[in-house]
């Protein structure tokens, strides 16, 4: 509000005018000064849909308009400036054949969206949090959904010997980076290279069928990454993370269990609220949010699902125990939201603290990624070995009397013997090996120890 103070004398009524004039000339500049800048647009292609967002520096409303001939989505956005470029945008591989912005009806935004195909729209706005500032998300879905990802189906060579599903989740993505460590590396780039060779190291194996939960740098929610180890009939699903701490000093790798009944310990605490949190950058509308009830009921029937989780974690740890420093020396457990799985057992690796100078120098390096790949996938196999699923192929084998083991980089012949408790020479008779040489991706018969 502008006070203007005027002397009761004739000579000063004209200069009263002329302030009050000025105030009102002034006015439209000091409103559009409420108005919010786009600060940035970034793009993000996923498997099932591409997401453009808007970075604001508030909140604003907006309009979406669907136009055809041609086809077309027109994004308003009322009282707003745009400071960055259109031309930017990577487009390749998108709906988006071309951005246009313009001026509508003095101060609005308009951006224009020339499509190349048709898409299903929606967009949501996301208030700023300590994490980010205030956002617009426009998705546009595509009308032929999960092609680039199809489902997984626990298939095998007959009916009463399928597959061992395997989902891998590659922790957070898109626009949500993860945590950061020296040298601009990113969480998100770290663990979706070790997913990747985790789902090598399982595709090469009988028995197992491995699904990429994330296969690219795109993000999904918490709940969409249960949904989609469900929807591919997981029998395990193991999410994949490198997290950071207050205190830099902090190292070691861990692996986590849900806990429904409180954390086990402050570390375990701070790292599940973290990760509960990268639905607030990553981007998640309010109409995807948990069912209270629906997990209330779910938490009650996980006894027998956390079970497993915590044995397959104890199985995994003592992998990574070989080689990596641990955190902890048993599994932690936390009240993580990408766990809550009532049917699929569950385990979060935390492969190292990114925020170490020391340990992320390890995670940058693909042979250390690789290891971890290896320790993670070692001690999964192991555990499906010993409690292989009624009708699968490792329960058909272990019937039988025999199991299969196929070749990763690193392995001996006398590793293998060692591991599972047979002699090499039995070993090395029982596949007709020449001289005992094994190669790497072949699969050799084990015989009952």
């Amino acid at each position: 509000m502008v006070t203007i103070k005027c002397e009761p004398t004739s000579q000063s009524r004209p200069r009263a005018w002329f302030a009050a004039a000025l105030v009102l000339w002034a006015l439209p500049s000091l409103l559009h000064a409420k108005g919010v800048d786009v600060k940035d647009l970034r793009l993000w292609r996923a498997p099932d849909h591409t997401r453009l967002v808007l970075d604001l520096s508030g909140p604003a409303e907006h309009r979406l308009l669907e136009l055809d001939n041609p086809r077309r989505l027109v994004v308003d956005v009322i009282d707003a400036k745009l400071l960055a470029k259109v031309d930017a945008l990577e487009l390749d591989k998108t709906p988006i054949s071309g951005v246009r912005s313009g001026v509508r009806e003095g101060d609005d935004l308009r951006l224009v969206l020339d499509l190349s195909e048709a898409v299903r729209p929606r967009s949501f706005a996301l208030k700023a949090s300590e994490l980010a500032d205030d956002r617009l998300v426009i998705d546009l879905y595509d009308l032929e959904t999960e092609v680039a990802a199809p489902a997984v189906k626990k298939s095998a060579r007959s009916s009463d010997r399928r597959d061992i599903v395997i989902a891998i989740d590659a922790g957070h993505g898109g626009e949500d980076p993860g945590a950061s460590g020296p040298g601009r590396l990113r969480e998100k780039q770290v663990v979706l290279e070790i997913a990747k060779e985790l789902h090598s190291l399982f595709k090469a194996d009988a028995g197992f069928a491995p699904t990429l939960i994330r296969s690219g740098d795109y993000y999904v929610s918490l709940k969409g990454r249960r949904d989609l180890a469900r929807k591919r009939q997981a029998d395990m699903f193991v999410s994949v993370h490198a997290d950071a701490f207050r205190d830099k000093r902090a190292r070691g790798a861990s692996v986590y269990a849900l806990s429904t009944r409180g954390a086990t310990s402050t570390t375990a605490s701070y790292l599940a609220q973290r990760e509960n949190a990268a639905d607030l950058l990553g981007g998640v509308s309010l109409g995807d949010k948990e069912d209270a009830l629906a997990m209330t009921l779910a938490d009650l029937s996980m006894t027998a699902t956390l079970d497993s989780s915590l044995n397959v974690g104890a199985s995994v740890l003592g992998e990574m125990n070989q080689f990596a420093r641990l955190h902890k020396k048993q599994v932690e457990q936390a009240g993580f939201a990408v766990l809550k799985s009532p049917d699929v057992p569950s385990i979060l690796v935390e492969t190292g603290f990114i925020s170490n100078p020391e340990e992320a120098r390890k995670l940058a390096s693909a042979s250390y990624r690789k290891r971890m790949a290896k320790a993670i996938h070692s001690g999964i196999v192991q555990w499906f070995r010993a409690h292989p699923p009624p009708g699968s192929l490792l329960a058909h084998l272990r019937d039988a009397g025999e199991t299969e083991y196929t070749i990763v980089g690193g392995d001996t012949l006398s590793g293998i013997a060692h591991r599972f408790n047979v002699n090499v020479n039995l070993l090395s008779q029982y596949n007709n090996l020449r001289n005992s040489k094994i190669l790497v991706g072949q699969t050799l018969r084990i015989p009952a120890s």
